[in-house]
């Protein structure tokens, strides 16, 4: 029973290192879901091949919180399993069927606690409390920031040759007012220019970056030159100042 009660506690051990882990890394920026992704992928050693995993490696503080969780990931698979393998040796069917019950029940209740909302919030608000106080990571959640997955995105929009943004100056397109923010614009030649000024041209297959209402981001991707897109602009300049009017 002994081999048994070790598994279950580097079971619990293992969800609590991804707690601290995923909160490690969304203090670096992270979203909550990606995060988590990455923490339980680096602790399991298993690896995908997604711009968010580029993301954590071009990353000196996710890399070297990643680094830890590959470590201490492939410590202890090697003893779980080491440990399963000794709780079952030269045990007779009675016990090891007993064995077999007490390891599904406690994986079981650890899986309820690890799923708990409550318990969720709670490790989230100590953890965080602590990562604050005792480590440098100063960065923030700007999915949380920036309210992504409601009405606000941020996408990449490649300019069509035929679309109305091709050609124009940020002050002749004049976005700001729809309630669009310009955040970068990378260049087919990989340059990028970042926090674009007014006089920035935008040009066509340019791939701009931009913050906004998600239904408008996709309306101005569909606009098209012309007076059809002149009107567009007008109408949402419009709903824009109706939208941030005091009643």
């Amino acid at each position: 029973m002994i081999a048994l009660a070790s598994v279950l506690l580097v079971a619990l051990v293992s969800l609590l290192i991804t707690r601290v882990a995923t909160m490690a890394l969304t203090l670096t920026g992270l979203s909550r879901e990606v995060a988590r992704f990455q923490a339980r992928s680096a602790l399991s050693g298993v690896g995908f091949t997604t711009s968010e995993a580029e993301s954590v490696v071009t990353h000196p503080v996710r890399r070297r919180i990643v680094l830890l969780l590959m470590l201490v990931g492939s410590a202890g698979i090697v003893t779980v399993m080491a440990t399963l393998l000794l709780s079952f040796v030269n045990a007779d069917r009675e016990q090891a069927l007993l064995r077999l019950a007490v390891l599904a029940g406690g994986l079981a209740g650890i899986l309820v606690i690890s799923k708990s909302p409550a318990v969720d919030r709670w490790l989230s608000r100590v953890i965080a409390r602590g990562l604050t106080r005792w480590t440098d990571l100063d960065a923030r959640d700007y999915e949380r920031l920036l309210h992504l997955g409601g009405d606000f995105a941020v996408i990449e929009m490649v300019v069509q040759p035929e679309g109305w943004l091709a050609g124009c100056t940020l002050a002749e397109l004049n976005l700001r007012d729809e309630g669009v923010a310009v955040l970068g614009v990378q260049r087919p030649d990989d340059s990028y220019v970042g926090s674009p000024i007014w006089a920035t041209r935008v040009n066509p297959h340019d791939t701009l970056v931009l913050y906004g209402p998600a239904a408008r981001l996709a309306e101005l991707d569909q606009r098209p030159k012309g007076s059809r897109g002149d009107d567009a602009h007008q109408r949402a300049v419009s709903e824009q100042s109706a939208a941030v009017s005091p009643p």
